[in-house]
């Protein structure tokens, strides 16, 4: 069996590494950050610059003009040239207004943009992964990446990044005019922020862990939901809605106890920020006061370094003060939504670096009556009848080999794990328009031998081969080797599409015609032609609407399409009525006839006219041999066939 699936893919990877590969996804709006960083260096200049006006508004106009008008003097000349510097200002905060919108629309496109090709990147990646890593993942666990992680990403660049921009460049710009005022002031708001972020220092490492928890939470709940989802006719059946139930308190809670320590963290870090930050507040306008009534004014380097200090300078600093602390405070609450973002970009990268399915096959397959043999001329390779005028191409000299339909195992031994084997020294000889059927108990390799055929999992070096018409497998690309393969699984899969749509699944180029005689042959012409639209009746949810016999019929007219050299039927009739199974005998056999053939059943009847069927058990080949031979050995597969343990070597 193939390797057991896990919830969650353990610990996050580097996040020095993770920020370095967002990065390189924001370099391709190059153009578009240096406008947005523009953008900000507007917006924070107009509130640096509106701040500081606060200075001279009091020093030049507010407090002259309130000596003023209490001594009894005019005070119109000050008010024009105050209502001209109050209607500066206003421009000037406009400006910034200006700039700060179009930073958000830009922030906007460049998010959606960015996830665009994110989700580009992971959907391709899924595409280009071999099937041991589906083996080893729950499907919910990877939906989680295109929702839950995907999400939490465009909150960070959508919000967040521009809000760090600006909080980034008004604290720099802050302190440049803090310590223009007042280098001691300065040195005091410095020192008490030193404190602040030793506390947000303390308070972000216990987030960052909790945040991850949460996620990895998030993805094994719904890995356990959907695999509940789908199992509910099982879980029914056997009265398991309480151990369903059970399990599901399980994960819920631990995604309870995780999302609250997550939302604690991030929850606290905002009002301890802020309190801390009123704190400094108080802090700096008592010292200052202090200063400026105990009239510290003095000369050369110690004036330099207080400051001329005064209420417009004072007013002035605390209101930087305020600026300071408020995009601190905003910088230590958007650290959560960063963490968070982080940790979906880190599961995600997880699986964009995950090792994509190896091909090192060079031979391809071709059109014969396309291909040039060395000479440049139009050749046709005799070939095997029911591969037309299909060929190998060998890469080396570009010559053509007839495709026949010929595989060989040779004295194959494999296992998904190292340490556990699960076939034993096969050897198989398929000749070209055999009937080869692989019987046994569950469990016993059949399933494992198909998915070596189909390259699902290659051979170890060294323990054994696989031949394709005489062409070691793994010297065949996989594209060739599966286009040149049609498969019927035991568990249909349908698309949302119509029947037409699904059944050409199995060859795009299909005609119409083409399609219908597919499905004739495995009779599911008729029921099709009942449906309210026919052919174009639209499946939804996996074929919900229709019976699983009727999707059974579906997939065998998908493989019917195809027209393939080798055809594989694992378990092709499980979900088909006997009726059902006897009426589509004659067009399975039309289909399989000419044909490589590979039958993995349980249902015994329908490999009776096989050339060859091989009884497995345990990984090891116990008897071959037509069905009479078996019948007459009075063996396993007698006993299988039977049920009579007369005879029976156990």
């Amino acid at each position: 069996m193939p390797p057991v699936r896990t919830r969650g893919l353990g610990k996050p990877k580097n996040v020095k590494k993770t920020i370095g590969r967002l990065i390189a996804y924001m370099g391709k709006f190059k153009a578009l950050w240096f406008v947005v960083f523009l953008c900000v260096i507007i917006n924070s200049g107009a509130s640096l610059i509106g701040t500081y006006l606060i200075k001279p508004a009091i020093n030049n106009y507010i407090i002259p003009m309130t000596k003023a008008a209490m001594a009894g003097e005019s005070i119109a000349p000050q008010m024009a040239d105050f209502a001209r510097l109050l209607i500066g200002v206003l421009v000037l905060f406009l400006v910034g207004v200006l700039a700060s919108w179009c930073n958000q629309r830009l922030m906007l496109y460049i998010s959606t943009n960015l996830l665009f090709n994110v989700r580009t990147d992971l959907f391709n990646k899924l595409e280009k992964l071999p099937i041991k890593f589906y083996d080893a993942h729950t499907h919910g666990e990877l939906m989680s990446r295109f929702t839950n992680d995907t999400d939490t990403l465009r909150e960070m660049m959508s919000q967040t990044i521009p809000q760090l921009l600006s909080s980034t460049l008004t604290v720099l710009g802050v302190v440049v005019m803090m310590i223009v005022l007042s280098p001691m002031l300065a040195i005091l708001v410095l020192f008490t922020m030193f404190l602040i972020f030793q506390v947000i220092k303390m308070i972000g490492k216990k987030s960052a862990n909790a945040f991850r928890a949460n996620q990895k939470s998030v993805g094994e709940l719904n890995g356990f939901i959907e695999e509940m989802i789908e199992g509910q006719k099982v879980i029914k059946v056997f009265n398991h809605e309480p151990k369903a139930t059970a399990d599901f308190a399980v994960l819920n809670e631990n995604l309870r106890k995780a999302g609250t320590d997550a939302m604690t963290y991030g929850g606290v870090m905002g009002p301890v920020t802020n309190n801390l930050s009123h704190a400094q507040y108080a802090v700096v306008a008592i010292i200052s006061s202090v200063f400026m009534i105990l009239g510290q004014y003095k000369a050369g380097l110690l004036n330099w370094f207080t400051g001329a200090l005064d209420i417009g300078t004072i007013a002035a600093f605390l209101q930087y003060t305020r600026s300071f602390s408020q995009p601190i405070g905003m910088m230590s609450q958007q650290a959560n939504s960063v963490l968070n973002a982080l940790a979906g970009a880190e599961r995600i990268f997880a699986i964009i670096d995950e090792e994509e399915e190896i091909d090192e096959g060079k031979f391809t397959l071709v059109n014969a009556y396309e291909a040039k043999d060395n000479a440049g001329e139009m050749k046709l390779v005799q070939s095997f009848s029911k591969t037309g005028e299909w060929a190998w191409k060998d890469p080396a000299d570009n010559s053509l080999k007839p495709m026949k339909g010929e595989v060989v195992f040779d004295h194959v031994t494999f296992g998904y794990r190292p340490e556990k084997t699960v076939l034993h020294d096969v050897c198989i000889h398929a000749k070209p328009g055999m009937k080869i059927a692989l019987v046994g108990s569950t469990g016993s390799g059949k399933t494992t031998t198909i998915n070596l055929l189909t390259r699902f999992y290659d051979v170890p070096e060294g323990n054994g081969t696989i031949t394709y018409d005489g062409i070691p497998l793994n010297s065949i690309s996989k594209d060739a080797l599966r286009k040149s393969l049609g498969m019927v699984q035991q568990n249909t899969h349908l698309f949302t599409g119509t029947i037409r749509e699904n059944i050409r699944y199995g060859n795009l180029d299909a005609s119409d015609q083409q399609v219908y005689e597919a499905a004739k042959l495995a009779n599911a012409d008729h029921f099709i032609r009942h449906l309210e639209n026919g052919y174009d009746t639209v499946i939804t949810g996996d074929g919900a609407s229709l019976s699983q016999g009727q999707r059974q019929l579906l997939a065998i007219a998908r493989a019917a399409v195809a027209n393939p050299p080798v055809l594989i039927l694992d378990e092709a009739t499980s979900s088909i009525d006997t009726r059902t199974e006897k009426q589509i005998e004659e067009g399975m056999d039309s289909l399989m006839k000419g044909r490589t053939s590979f039958v993995i059943a349980h249902r015994l009847s329908t490999v009776r006219n096989a050339d060859e069927i091989i009884v497995l058990e345990h990984g090891n080949i116990i008897e071959r041999g037509t069905h009479e031979e078996l019948i007459a050995a009075k063996g396993r597969y007698y006993f299988l066939y039977t049920g009579n343990r007369i005879s029976l070597d156990d």
